[in-house]
């Protein structure tokens, strides 16, 4: 069973890494523990209520270790940004001005409504999370004295949200939107829209719900019956048949079912268009004259297409993502940051999965994903040391490589070197277990190097060691 187990395991990572667009489909099969889809890969007779427990806390970490690898798959952009695609595929969107401190925002708000007629504002903390109004992020302004004031609480905080870090990310810039929640002729309505890859079936899929304005999560644990899906062909795209079938699930008649059908159009286009991984409108609201516009936008550019989307590339906010990823990412290094104490490196994303199951069974968490590539000189190796210690929570440091492209031999010297190089920098314990070309030898060199590096041979070795370090 574990080694059916593992291959699904590594199968779905590498489906991600080839391609994240299929991130909110893996939140209904795995997040919400639908164990079946694992079970296909098992014989009934190996299914046990423990091995099932197992397999519930594993995809939980899987499912955790992914939402972490998603910030090196794609760029997240800011609500602006995202607007600002869908404006120019014919999208209608709520508008707005970015504003980086309240003067701006008072002038923003000021040419909002010499330009739309809005009396009443919407200011919107702009950082790469969701859930800012949970936060205190999102606030509405009656007048301008108000938007002042908001501006100021805002810019400058730590917003908390569900899905931040605990100690929140810092709000450098609001959008002054407008008011679009205006009375007239009927009641507003919000829905939930979106855009994404759907895996199973290499087809994009455009999944919606009457339900927006909410967590798609919570819908899709509590009420999944409210949760409609669109498969394209991609050898015809998008048929308006297609379009009008989303208006008419969604509830709609007379000029909104219209509005609706061409704002789906456009959707699919900017998505389509923008080399997006993900456009997920949450909400897109039903005006009370019947118009159809996305009062949020949150879109993420896959980074593989960035070289043939040039403009985008150029909205990425190095401010928003974390600092340690991003010097890892300029020097070539593979580089997740994580809540544990231990860190790893490893070359290779099938190992350093099964590295941190190991740290895992060891009773501990770990720290980092970093996958050093086929090039673990003492150079490369100094550099990934000093990554993983910007950590502070780092108390130990388990290196396990695996010697094919590289001689193992070559990865014990680099380490023994990078030790001598950095000397009283290394205040943490480091575990070495080498496996593969020249093993042995790598083994002697660590061990007749007088340095302070425990070294392993076989996976339990190693996480005894790591064990033994920290109690």
């Amino acid at each position: 069973m574990q080694k059916y187990f593992y291959f699904f395991r590594i199968q779905i990572l590498q489906q991600i890494i080839t391609n994240y667009n299929i991130l909110l489909y893996l939140k209904q099969k795995i997040f919400f523990c639908q164990i079946r889809v694992v079970f296909l890969c098992i014989p009934n007779s190996q299914i046990k209520p423990k091995k099932v427990s197992q397999l519930k806390i594993t995809l939980l970490f899987l499912w955790h270790f992914l939402k972490q690898v998603k910030r090196i798959i794609i760029m997240n952009i800011h609500e602006y940004q995202g607007k600002e695609i869908l404006a120019s595929y014919g999208v209608r969107v709520q508008r707005g001005i970015v504003a980086n401190n309240p003067v701006e925002a008072v002038a923003a708000a000021k040419q909002l409504t010499a330009e739309t007629g809005t009396s009443w504002y919407v200011v919107k903390a702009q950082i790469h999370a969701g859930g800012r109004g949970k936060g205190g992020g999102v606030k509405l302004a009656k007048n301008l004295d108000q938007v002042t004031e908001i501006s100021e609480q805002i810019i400058g905080m730590q917003l908390i949200t569900p899905q931040t870090p605990p100690e929140g990310k810092t709000v450098h810039k609001v959008l002054i939107a407008e008011d679009v929640y205006y009375p007239g002729e009927s009641e507003t309505s919000e829905f939930y829209v979106s855009v994404l890859l759907n895996r199973a079936t290499g087809r994009n899929m455009i999944m919606y719900s009457t339900e927006g304005g909410m967590d798609i999560e919570e819908v899709a644990e509590h009420t999944p019956h409210l949760i409609f899906t669109e498969e394209i062909d991609p050898a015809v795209g998008l048929q308006g048949f297609q379009a009008r079938r989303v208006a008419f699930n969604l509830g709609l008649s007379g000029n909104a079912f219209k509005e609706m059908v061409k704002f789906i159009d456009a959707l699919y286009n900017a998505y389509i268009g923008s080399d997006a991984s993900m456009f997920e409108i949450n909400p897109v609201l039903k005006t009370s004259d019947n118009k159809i516009l996305a009062v949020d936008a949150k879109v993420n550019i896959d980074d593989n297409a960035l070289y043939r989307q040039p403009k985008y590339a150029e909205m990425r906010d190095i401010k928003e993502e974390n600092p340690i990823e991003v010097e890892a990412k300029e020097v070539g290094l593979n580089y997740v940051d994580l809540d544990g104490t231990v860190g790893c490196m490893v070359n290779g994303a099938g190992l350093a999965m099964a590295t941190m199951d190991l740290i895992k069974y060891a009773g501990f968490e770990p720290a980092n994903f970093l996958d050093v590539g086929g090039t673990a000189d003492a150079k490369r190796v100094e550099t990934a040391f000093r990554i993983i210690l910007k950590d502070p929570n780092v108390k130990a440091i388990l290196i396990n490589i695996f010697g094919g492209i590289v001689r193992c031999d070559r990865v014990a010297q680099g380490v023994v070197d990078a030790y001598k190089n950095m000397g009283d920098e290394i205040k943490v314990p480091i575990i070495v277990r080498l496996q593969g070309t020249n093993a042995e030898i790598a083994k002697e060199l660590i061990d007749n190097s007088g340095m302070p590096i425990l070294s392993a041979v076989q996976f339990q070795e190693a996480a005894d060691q790591v064990k033994a370090a920290l109690s």
